[in-house]
């Protein structure tokens, strides 16, 4: 009897640290839960702040004009074609800094073609007001598609983020948008956020469900992918799959040993490429492996 008593007070620390333990991770991944849920477009949405004046004096010295709607308010910047333009392009850039950050993005394809290149800025960033989450964004890429020139071809160019903005472009306004270049684009954002934190289930918890696979089911103009290979923020996987699940004519490129950040920065000679691909009535689907 003696030792059975012995034992059992032996057992009961145990069971006291275990019920402990079990409680510590029960509570603190319900902390985690909470926080992701709150903080998500915190995480998602990294916009740099500046002042109307800043924003207009950076985008005079890089060769930009402000882009206004009908209300006269800056809703992007334009870099006029240097001669008479034969069509538009429009950039959605990625989630973090302001549009100009992707000037560096648009010098090359207007040195490839006489073409008016726009860059949306996102409500939320740069000088815009407002607060950036996909209802925001989509809506402001309505009021800006809408503002193009409507008797010119329209081409769209994304950025990681901005593969979502383009997509749902391209679904609403099929007749206008002449081709699509895709940059680290992924096939839904919820796969990104699933692969960033596979111990949540964050796949079911985003807020901002950005689709493109679905959203460009019916859509079939040209579309080009631009995958990096080393791609430490949107795996590589995902936009091979959007090119995969993707019925129109499409260029694959995947460029191996590069990071995110490193593959927009493309020369004329290459978007010039891409023009001839955009415009080919009946172009064939490409797939290159880059040897840079």
């Amino acid at each position: 009897m003696a030792t059975e008593e012995l034992s059992t007070k032996l057992k009961l620390p145990w069971r006291r640290w275990f019920k402990l333990a079990g409680w510590t991770f029960i509570i603190g991944y319900a902390v985690m839960l909470v926080a992701f849920t709150v903080l998500q477009r915190y995480l998602i949405y990294v916009p740099a702040k500046l002042t109307p004046e800043f924003a207009e004096g950076a985008a005079a010295k890089v060769g930009f004009v402000p882009w206004r709607n009908k209300s006269g308010q800056i809703i992007g910047w334009k870099l006029p074609a240097s001669s008479t333009p034969s069509g538009s392009v429009l950039i959605l850039h990625g989630n973090a800094g302001w549009a100009l950050n992707r000037a560096y993005m648009a010098a090359p394809i207007h040195d490839a073609a006489a073409l008016d290149i726009y860059i949306l800025e996102y409500p939320g960033f740069g000088a815009r007001a407002g607060s950036p989450n996909e209802q925001s964004l989509l809506s402001a890429a309505d009021e800006a598609f809408e503002n193009l020139p409507g008797n010119l071809p329209a081409y769209l160019v994304s950025e990681s983020l901005g593969t979502g903005v383009a997509a749902h472009l391209a679904q609403k306004y099929p007749a206008r948008v002449g081709g699509l270049a895709m940059f680290v684009p992924y096939d839904k954002l919820a796969s990104v956020a699933a692969d960033h934190v596979p111990f949540l289930p964050a796949y079911f918890l985003l807020w901002d469900r950005f689709d493109p696979a679905a959203w460009l089911k019916d859509y079939r103009g040209p579309v080009k992918v631009i995958v990096a290979g080393a791609d430490e923020i949107i795996p590589p996987k995902l936009g091979v799959r959007l090119y995969d699940g993707y019925a129109g004519p499409k260029s694959l490129l995947v460029i191996p040993n590069v990071h995110h950040s490193n593959t927009m920065n493309q020369s004329p000679e290459w978007w010039q490429e891409v023009l001839v691909f955009w415009q080919q009535k009946n172009s064939t689907n490409h797939v290159s492996i880059s040897t840079r």
